[in-house]
């Protein structure tokens, strides 16, 4: 693993690479993707993203769960939270080593 993270900057220069639009309409092309996958999540819809995976909203019941430090139980509001699952093609580029990018070929 390199430890790097990618950033929306990041995304925003592969685009300027790779498609050649000028920087600053790269970057409102990247926030108005990451605002609709967003948005499409806050109403809980799914993103379905092929090639790559999944986005989706899960609801999680109420439960009792425990402080670690003092062992007392405290009762864990019921909420959602955001699952990822990756397709198939992503776990097999995972698992084989080769996550090259697919925009340089």
């Amino acid at each position: 693993m390199t430890g790097k993270t990618l950033t929306r900057a990041d995304l925003a220069e592969a685009v300027v690479k790779k498609v050649g639009l000028p920087r600053n309409e790269s970057q409102d092309l990247v926030e108005l993707v990451l605002s609709e996958i967003s948005g499409s999540l806050a109403r809980g819809d799914s993103v379905k993203l092929s090639s790559f995976g999944s986005f989706g909203i899960r609801q999680k019941g109420q439960r009792v769960g425990r402080n670690p430090k003092t062992g007392k139980e405290v009762p864990i509001t019921p909420r959602k939270v955001l699952v990822f699952r990756p397709s198939n093609i992503m776990k097999d580029r995972i698992n084989s080593g080769r996550m090259r990018r697919k925009a340089a070929e």
